[in-house]
């Protein structure tokens, strides 16, 4: 999705996704940062309908649990992250939703609701928690149809779940979606809340969110074109903690952004 190698390979005409693929892991804590994302070529990709395997590591379903086994080295500092994840929805849903009026973008919260559990043995981590799953799938490159969008999640106890999520298209219109999910997997689409500002980036990457009296609480991600962090807002009148990203599309189509993005994002062909 945001690969330098992939965009440059589009520019000199068409280029299989197949051989763009990685696995992103990302740890946040006192100890510090650890990001891995090294892109690999199709031919150290395997996949069927329950299976997917990218170079060392590898996302397999069990019935309604996500295994997933990471063997990853971290850049630009190299470290190992080896170990495992395992990820129990509370349901899956079937729940689809269209970003753009073409059709051409979808995404889905697979597992609105899960329960996490960490195992790694490079560093030595584990801990357990609640979680949260979802996919984005597309028939063209996102910086061909949106110019930025922002995301936020939070949990409200006992399964249940709220979701916004903003897009602005590249015509100028925009679309912005408001959810409450409930334990089962039910749907109900709100009025969304009113937009609000976060402080921005240091990157200067606007951080706009939904609900009442945002605050931030940790920037977990800050990069050119896109950051992650950790806030506290108000949620179908609840105060809550919640994830929150945003992402400039306008600003990773620069080419500057693109060659940047190698010395976190390797590639092993």
């Amino acid at each position: 999705m945001f690969s330098p190698y992939y965009a440059a390979a589009r520019r000199r005409g068409q280029a299989p996704a197949a051989e763009h693929c990685a696995v992103n892991l990302a740890l946040y804590g006192t100890g510090g940062h650890r990001w891995a994302m090294t892109e690999r070529g199709g031919r150290h990709v395997q996949r069927s309908a329950d299976h997917l395997a990218i170079g060392p590591s590898r996302l397999q379903w069990h019935g309604d649990r996500l295994v997933i086994d990471v063997d990853e080295i971290t850049a630009p500092w190299p470290s190992r992250l080896r170990g495992r994840i395992e990820l129990q929805g509370r349901s899956l849903t079937a729940i689809d939703l269209p970003l753009d009026d073409a059709g051409r973008h979808h995404w889905t919260p697979i597992a609105p609701s899960a329960r996490v559990s960490v195992s790694l043995d490079k560093p030595g981590l584990q801990w357990a928690g609640t979680g949260y799953l979802d996919a984005n799938a597309g028939s063209r490159p996102l910086a061909d149809d949106f110019t930025r969008w922002h995301w936020c999640r939070a949990a409200l106890g006992q399964g249940h779940t709220a979701i916004t999520y903003d897009v602005q298209r590249q015509d100028g219109s925009q679309q912005a979606l408001a959810l409450a999910i409930d334990a089962a997997g039910g749907l109900q689409l709100l009025d969304p809340p009113p937009e609000s500002r976060l402080p921005t980036a240091r990157w200067g990457v606007a951080r706009p969110t939904r609900g009442a009296d945002p605050r931030l609480l940790m920037t977990m991600e800050d990069g050119p074109f896109y950051n992650r962090s950790l806030i506290e807002t108000t949620l179908l009148g609840q105060r809550v903690r919640a994830v929150h990203e945003s992402l400039s599309l306008q600003r990773f189509a620069q080419r500057w952004v693109q060659a940047m993005l190698p010395f976190k994002m390797p590639r092993r062909a």
